[in-house]
């Protein structure tokens, strides 16, 4: 997770109902966790709403915040749960799977096949607007359980720990999750760059 370039909030402070703390602590993660939400939910106005019982139910619980995690793995929970249960009243829940590793995989061969997701496509594929849509349109239709981890390691930039720590789940399973999630993307998007490549390259003769 990227750290904030701001003067540390003061815990206790924040605990004690400081309103000057409480509206720097609003001001420090609102992008981010709307960024979040909106990327979950893929809806403004949903987005907005987890915003705001995020900090609604953040600070009527940060009386009873012990610190075992941190102040944005701790805030970024309440956003992820808030967004859940919206999907669930949606309706647009999908099951969700067992992470058990196949038989004979391990780590290793998890970090392999994260290198063969995304290296072989030029940069400059990334940067269209409509490329960029596309991309938006598959995450959406991963499960819940892979959207998350997905949205949190490769777009929000958290390390595989604080995924975790975010989670509530093994790094094992995070791994598992974003490579299951990586791949998922690539089979659902690889006709669809194969076409783009080629109308370029024609494009250009």
């Amino acid at each position: 997770m990227v750290e904030l370039q701001a003067e540390p909030l003061n815990l206790e402070a924040l605990q004690n109902g400081d309103p000057n703390e409480q509206t720097r602590l609003v001001e420090l993660y609102s992008d981010c966790i709307y960024r979040l939400a909106l990327k979950m939910l893929a809806n403004t106005h949903d987005a907005e709403d987890v915003l705001q019982e995020t900090f609604i139910k953040a600070l009527k619980a940060l009386p009873n915040f012990e610190g075992r995690s941190s102040l944005s793995t701790w805030l970024y929970r309440i956003a992820i749960n808030e967004s859940l249960m919206l999907l669930r009243k949606r309706k647009l829940e999908v099951a969700i799977q067992e992470d058990d590793f196949v038989d004979g995989e391990n780590e290793d061969s998890i970090e392999a096949y994260q290198l063969l997701d995304w290296c072989c496509l030029p940069e400059d594929v990334f940067m269209t607007n409509e490329t960029r849509a596309e991309l938006d349109r598959q995450i959406q239709k991963l499960p819940e359980n892979l959207r998350t981890v997905f949205i949190l390691r490769d777009i929000e930039a958290l390390s595989i720990k604080e995924t975790a720590e975010t989670l509530e789940l093994s790094e094992t399973n995070v791994k598992t999750r974003l490579f299951r999630a990586r791949l998922k993307l690539r089979e659902e998007l690889s006709t669809y760059f194969a076409e783009f490549i080629e109308e370029n390259t024609n494009g250009k003769k």
